[in-house]
């Protein structure tokens, strides 16, 4: 989404909500591009779906708590696709190089997700738990 577009809802302004609509663009031609793959399909495809319906729920929640539950599942989708991509390397249905694409978005996403659970969350986090990431 370009910065001329009209946003008819407050979610669509969100650069990690548009990043997940990206990546399931990424990963739609990506699978529409790769031969029989199964299950592992499904999965990625529902997980990456999940990420951007978790983030809009979450956005549309009033109380911080309830916008973190939401945040959190978007987090926990977005660190399933990275693990359903290195199926398909090791299913040998897929190549490192094809899937880098994907993984670097999805790293970006997971960092801008653990940002919005930190601002709407009253855990403790030290700095330990953010590098797991990298």
């Amino acid at each position: 989404m370009s910065d001329h577009e009209e946003y008819f809802f407050a979610h669509e302004k969100l650069e990690v909500y548009q990043e997940a609509i990206a990546l399931n663009a990424c990963l739609s031609e990506f699978l529409n591009g790769t031969g029989r793959i199964g299950d592992v399909r499904d999965q990625l495809d529902r997980a990456s779906a999940s990420i951007a319906f978790n983030i809009v729920e979450g956005n549309g929640k009033y109380l911080a708590k309830d916008r973190c539950h939401f945040f959190d599942i978007a987090h926990a989708s977005a660190l399933e696709c990275p693990a359903a991509l290195d199926v398909l390397v090791a299913r040998r249905k897929s190549t490192p190089a094809e899937i880098l694409p994907g993984k670097e978005r999805l790293q970006r996403i997971v960092r801008m997700l653990i940002g919005l659970i930190k601002r709407n969350s009253e855990r403790g986090y030290d700095k330990g738990e953010e590098r797991a990431t990298d």
